[in-house]
């Protein structure tokens, strides 16, 4: 019994551990997870109650009965043999005795007295044993019945804790009961739909593809867009496997800037093209299959076939945002640091200097996680977070990272400190916030409100609440908002200013570049386009190498506004504190205006409808722009005189701007009320930094649209210029100062 109860609690123990197993395969239903979980504890109780009975019984019944039997029995049944050793040697003394003759005296008396001795023994032994028979008969009724008092204990102890294990279950299984009736009914309404689906689909007129394949760029697993496609061989006859389909079709992915396939899902990827920054996509319509596309790198090309219209355009759109949005969010991985320098390149590597690479994994990691703030998660707590919001300036852990993503790229763009890589002017965006700072705006009244943050592990809590912070904005302080409606608070800024004299009307673009351009005499930088990309280059780094042009970080020599106007109205409308703040560099007031519902856009009637973008320019800053950028700002609005931000950033030598605002899409061609464009301004100015970048990038967008790689974001040389700029504009500002200082000289 011992021993198949413990055979019984050995296999009781691997059902729970599957009901264990059962409950964390069902992690994603709650209530099914909490009740396995449950069950599993009370059945692991009752396994340990089993234990601790079969342990007793071990102790009270084996234990004390084998004692008895090994030792008590064992002398009575010494006594036995003893006993009935004597009784056969008496009976032979008596036949002895009785055969004797009587003329024999001598064997008379030796018989009489062999009988007499065996007697005395016999009375002996057999007083021991009869000694050992009472002593026996009286002890086995007292270990007996104490053995089984013992185990009746034990047993009476087991279901005394099973009782009270169960008593206090029994009202949870009785709600979980009502919860199976509800969910009873849910899963027969659930499958009523389904089979009325079931049969609006076997209705369903199939004759026409309605399959719709949709791509995502920020999805969590890394995979923008999957599914099968016929692959034409790579071979020298380029032909498509006719008898064995399955030979040619495959499963292709999109999947961390790479295009890669599988034969099985049990294989192992196979890349097609290494990195997508560096290929084109195209329709073939000159084939004989339907429905082709092409895939096209510098080192060889890949033509594919979906199985409808519908899914090539979803495959072609796919790849090239998935170009687009690595050319925009990632920089090289693998840039190398051996260039060799040539005269024109100059200072730029002179010496001990050497290209600086872009901000990626630890760097970033520690350089953002050093803010206030950032060393735990901005909105659970949990240390040591690995991604962040670019456009919110915050760090987050894994889990709500993944929440943010969900929330859409409107509300929240996310990226990993140690996987991606980092611009310098992002990275300089980062550490200009906080989590420290964003809190004190999205988290203004969580206190008032009687609200506690989530704890690190409780996702439902932690999307309600991150839903509540960014997209309800619930927490923002809003009676900190303007109490003016938006025409009364320009008004009023505009008369303040007014009254200070600051509001004059703003020179033309003559006025505003001056004739240092004619003072300078002939424009060394007007050549043929048919000079090539790389002339511009040479151009670029030789600007780079006497580093011509304005400090882009650093507020401009000129006249500033007085700063003081805008103190006397602490409340103002969202959209004007925006616009106040772009120019002031001041973020965390930026950020703050877009908590309480400033539009990026918003365009000042006053001010010849100047955008925030427009005045983060004037005021200045890199970061200021970048940070607008990132939160939706569209660098090509234009102000009431056509000029755009890429015009400002050109008439006042702010090349680390132009440089960003090329790199975000900005349109040079687009001309003011005066019909000047970005780069006629940049020649008159005679300023060869921001000359060559409008050139250079002029000459790539034209290259791009012959060669037809749309999508693309130009050839190494082209970004290597870019990156070098950035890099300096970002770290190295104070040397973007020559332009101000030649046109001094002049």
């Amino acid at each position: 019994m011992i021993d198949t109860g413990k055979a019984f609690c050995v296999a009781n123990k691997q059902f729970v551990n599957g009901i264990r197993d059962l409950a964390q395969y069902s992690s994603r239903d709650a209530v099914v997870e909490t009740s396995l979980t449950k069950f599993s504890e009370s059945l692991q109780e009752m396994i340990n109650f089993h234990t601790i009975l079969f342990d007793q019984t071990q102790r009270s019944i084996k234990a004390q009965l084998q004692t008895f039997v090994k030792e008590d029995l064992r002398k009575f049944k010494d006594a036995k043999k003893q006993f009935e050793k004597v009784s056969e040697e008496k009976e032979n003394a008596l036949v002895k005795n009785a055969q004797v003759q009587r003329n024999k005296q001598h064997e008379v008396e030796e018989a009489t007295n062999i009988l007499t001795a065996t007697r005395k023994c016999f009375r002996h032994i057999a007083l021991d044993y009869v000694l050992q028979i009472n002593v026996l008969q009286s002890k086995r009724r007292s270990e007996i019945l104490k053995s089984m008092l013992s185990f009746m204990y034990a047993h009476l102890a087991f279901f005394h804790q099973g009782y009270d294990l169960f008593s206090e279950l029994g009202p949870y299984m009785k709600d979980l009961g009502a919860q199976l009736d509800r969910l009873v009914v849910d899963a027969a309404k659930e499958k009523r739909d389904m089979e009325q689906k079931h049969s609006t689909i076997q209705q369903k007129d199939f004759s026409t593809d309605d399959t719709k394949l949709e791509y995502n760029v920020d999805a969590a697993n890394g995979i923008v867009m999957e599914g099968y496609l016929f692959k034409r061989a790579s071979n020298a006859f380029k032909t498509w496997n006719r008898r064995k389909p399955d030979h040619i079709r495959r499963w292709f992915s999109i999947q961390n800037n790479q295009l890669v396939y599988q034969k099985k899902f049990k294989d192992n990827p196979t890349v097609v093209v290494e990195d997508l920054r560096l290929c084109t996509v195209k329709h073939c319509e000159d084939v004989e299959r339907r429905f082709c596309f092409e895939v096209v790198s510098p080192t060889k090309s890949c033509m594919l076939q979906a199985d409808s219209e519908k899914l090539r355009q979803a495959w072609i759109k796919a790849v090239q945002t998935s170009i687009a949005t690595a050319y925009r969010e990632k920089g090289d991985e693998a840039e190398k640091l051996d260039k060799k320098s040539s005269p024109s390149t100059g200072s730029l590597e002179s010496g001990n200097e050497s290209k600086e690479k872009l901000l990626k994994g630890e760097s970033a990691l520690q350089r953002v996680q050093c803010i206030p703030g950032n060393a735990s998660c901005c909105d659970c707590g949990l240390p040591d977070p690995r991604w962040a919001s670019i456009n919110l300036g915050i760090t987050l852990c894994i889990e709500c990272s993944g929440i943010h993503r969900s929330l859409g790229v409107h509300f929240s763009k996310v990226r990993s400190l140690t996987l991606d890589s980092w611009e310098p002017e992002l990275l300089k965006l980062m550490c200009e916030l906080g989590n420290d700072v964003m809190n004190r705006v999205y988290e203004a009244k969580i206190e008032k409100m009687g609200v506690k943050k989530p704890q690190p592990g409780q996702r439902q809590e932690k999307e309600a609440y991150i839903k509540a912070k960014y997209v309800e904005r619930k927490f923002v302080d809003k009676d900190s908002a303007s109490s003016l409606p938006p025409e009364e608070g320009k008004k009023a800024l505009c008369h303040g200013r007014e009254e200070k004299g600051l509001i004059t009307s703003k020179p033309g673009l003559e006025d505003q570049v001056g004739t240092s351009g004619k003072s300078l005499g002939v424009d060394p930088f007007v050549k043929s386009n048919d000079s090539g990309i790389q002339q511009c280059a040479d151009e670029a780094r030789e600007g780079l190498s006497s580093v011509v042009s304005a400090n882009s970080l650093y507020e401009p020599e000129g006249e500033r506004r007085d700063s003081s106007v805008f103190l006397e109205f602490k409340h103002l409308h969202p959209g004007l504190q925006l616009y106040r703040a772009s120019y002031e560099k001041k973020l965390p007031d930026m950020a703050e205006a877009l908590a309480h519902g400033a539009d990026v856009n918003w365009a000042n009637p006053d001010e010849n409808r100047s955008t925030p973008l427009i005045q983060a320019v004037l005021g200045g800053s890199l970061v200021t722009c970048e940070f607008l950028l990132q939160n939706g700002a569209n660098v090509n609005q234009k102000d009431a005189k056509g000029q755009g931000p890429l015009h400002h950033a050109t008439v006042l030598g702010h090349t680390g701007q132009v440089c960003l605002f090329l790199k975000r899409g900005a349109n040079q061609h687009a001309s003011d009320e005066e019909g000047n464009d970005p780069l006629s301004i940049a020649v008159e100015a005679a300023n060869a930094d921001i000359v060559t970048l409008l050139r250079l990038a002029r000459m790539n967008e034209e290259m791009r649209e012959s060669e037809g790689l749309y999508g693309q974001p130009g050839d190494e040389t082209y970004q290597d210029i870019f990156r070098d700029f950035s890099q300096m504009a970002s770290n190295n500002p104070e040397k973007l100062n020559r332009f101000q200082q030649d046109s001094q000289k002049f």
